[in-house]
């Protein structure tokens, strides 16, 4: 058994906050304690500037180089659609946290197609005015998209944060739910290009302010359950910092002095739901049985189930802001252990809590093991966690030379993908921050901000430079994000929810001639139909690549689930083994053909997918 980490220390965890505040806030976050407020960062840093003087965050860009994405969404049509949410002030914190992508083939034509979740405004949850609709872009199989979410049926209408996409029913069609700040949606797919919501007959409707859920089969069924974390429990009738307000009191209110909107610190935090899934199209609120239910009441932003400690158990994590992040492990029982402390998840090197966003998941050093990155808050360098086995992790952010060129940016959505097809595993971020007027600051940061790639190069991790005009370059408010291979090109893409703007589309467009190889799996009658919780290894140029299917991470958002490998300059496979969710092991003699997509049903040999 673990021991958790000593309550005595819980005060040690908070000194290092470049809040107003210096009294350390309570494990249970609530907002009576009149004393903290804000986010936790690691203090305040000098201004890092590029050479014309601007900040590094929405700088720093060279002439030449490699040039890896394009935007591409005027071209592809997504720069039709516009996210909103709140007022371009941003005096309140549901107004800055922005919202999510889902990657999916709804209507299964082979084509990956893209849901944008939309924000709302004050107006429109007063019924005074029209609400901002949610996007679902079918493809048109020939670099364009056409927004078909009205007649879908998947607009939304409603203050919309996250979506995650999984096949809920095992009927072979892939569902989404919609978190929101009030009810949540659970889209049920029909089969024939439209969606019916039916999360409050399935019982996950929820309410409140949820945010980034994930889908996993946690206790083996073969069905997918559904997690669900909360933030800040934020009432339009009590709004926090207004006058007559009960949270009025909160101290500071403030950043490195200048007034900001409160929160998350100081407001009392959502909890988590854990949903399992029955078999008939409900779910039943498990959250204290399984012992994931959140006591403290931390502030939840993303969460991945993902077999960590490779038991074959899928375990949970959540990324919590401005509180110590959640690891449970799965006992294999209907229970989990929260590991969070013991495993060194919850805290980053100094021991100190994060305001964490976003979660990677990948094993970008080829040692079977999955490492994990969380994006976290300007004035702090973002922690990479090493997996050392057994569900135990350490950051080695600064080991790994990747910890100070984060440390000005506001990060959210994070993935590790190989984007040169070189097979390793590359990680890459979105930014922008959550203080309308830090443009007004000498700060070294930015409202928008470029994105950040770290490239592998053989298990070490360096920054790739930001070219003029391309996508590495593109500065903007960006939230959520999700990667794939939106053009079935053996290359993966990438979709950005930016904050109040258009989409990015970045198109991957890497001068490589490396080879690589991507699978659809189909569950078998003991594992979720979509292989959500799969973990597929692969060896060739004389490495073993490891990809599991998830269903969440990053900030808010869903990825493509068919597993992609890199293979370098590799003309052959040497081994494919599959792990399913229910336990089974496949060895599979591998394809022949590279440079294409196969399909593999659990116990069958690959199809190549036409």
């Amino acid at each position: 058994m673990r021991t958790p980490f000593p309550a005595r220390f819980f005060p040690l965890l908070f000194l290092a906050t470049c809040t107003l505040a210096q009294t350390p806030a309570p494990t249970t976050n609530t907002h009576t304690d009149g004393q903290s407020s804000g986010s936790s960062t690691g203090g305040a840093h000098a201004a890092v500037l590029d050479a014309e003087h601007r900040p590094i965050t929405a700088g720093g860009f060279v002439k030449t180089g490699p040039v890896i994405f394009q935007d591409v969404a005027d071209k592809s049509g997504l720069a039709t659609w516009t996210h909103k949410m709140g007022s371009p002030e941003k005096n309140l914190i549901l107004e800055t946290v922005g919202s999510g992508v889902a990657l999916l083939d709804y209507d299964n034509d082979g084509w990956l197609d893209i849901y944008l979740v939309n924000g709302s405004t004050f107006d429109a949850l007063a019924g005074k005015g029209t609400p901002p609709h949610a996007a679902l872009f079918h493809n048109n199989h020939d670099g364009t998209f056409t927004n078909v979410a009205e007649k879908a049926g998947v607009t939304n209408d409603r203050w919309g944060f996250g979506a995650v996409v999984g096949d809920f029913d095992n009927d072979g069609w892939p569902d989404l739910y919609v978190t929101n700040f009030g009810k949540n949606r659970l889209f049920h797919n029909n089969h024939d290009g439209t969606f019916t919501d039916v999360a409050e007959k399935a019982g996950v409707a929820v309410g409140g302010w949820s945010t980034g859920a994930t889908w996993g089969d946690y206790d083996g069924d073969g069905k997918l359950d559904l997690f669900v974390p909360g933030y800040v429990h934020f009432d339009l009738a009590d709004i926090p910092g207004q006058k007559g307000s009960t949270v009025s009191q909160i101290a500071g209110c403030n950043f490195r002095g200048v007034p900001v909107m409160c929160g998350p610190r100081g407001l009392k935090g959502e909890v988590d739901h854990l949903f399992h899934n029955n078999g008939d199209g409900t779910f039943t609120d498990v959250s204290k049985k399984t012992g994931t239910g959140d006591e403290h009441g931390y502030y939840g932003l993303a969460s991945v189930f993902v077999d960590v400690n490779n038991d074959g158990k899928v375990d949970l994590l959540v990324a919590d802001d401005s509180t110590p992040n959640y690891l449970y492990l799965n006992n294999g029982n209907g229970t989990f252990e929260d590991a969070s402390f013991a495993s060194g998840y919850a805290l980053n090197e100094s021991g100190r809590e994060t305001a964490s966003m976003g979660i990677a998941v990948g094993d970008y050093t080829h040692n079977g093991l999955l490492d994990l990155y969380n994006t976290t808050f300007s004035d702090d360098y973002k922690p990479l966690y090493r997996n050392d086995g057994d569900g135990n992790f350490t950051d080695i952010s600064y080991q790994a030379g990747i910890a100070e060129p984060t440390v000005p940016f506001l990060g959210w959505g994070t993935s590790f993908f190989d984007v040169d097809n070189d097979g390793w595993l590359d990680l890459f971020t979105v930014n922008g921050h959550v203080y309308r007027g830090v443009d007004g600051q000498n700060w070294g940061t930015t409202w928008a901000q470029r994105p950040l790639l770290f490239l592998n190069h053989k298990g070490k991790l360096t920054l790739a430079p930001a070219v003029e005009g391309t996508g590495l370059a593109k500065v903007a408010t960006s939230r959520g994000m999700a990667f794939g291979d939106l053009f079935n090109d053996g290359k993966i893409d990438v979709v950005v929810n930016n904050m109040d703007s258009p989409p990015s589309l970045f198109r991957n467009v890497v001068d490589t001639t490396n080879h690589w190889i991507a699978f659809k799996l189909i569950g078998g009658p003991k594992s979720p139909r979509d292989a959500v919780g799969a973990q597929v290894y692969l060896t060739a140029e004389g490495f073993r690549q490891r990809q599991d299917i998830i269903a969440g991470g990053s900030y808010a958002s869903s990825p493509d689930q068919r597993p992609h490998f890199g293979l370098g300059a590799a003309t052959k496979i040497d081994a494919l083994e599959i792990r399913w969710p229910d336990g089974t092991r496949q060895t599979i003699l591998p394809p022949t053909d590279l440079d294409r997509f196969y399909t593999i049903t659990e116990g069958s040999a690959p199809k190549p997918m036409k």
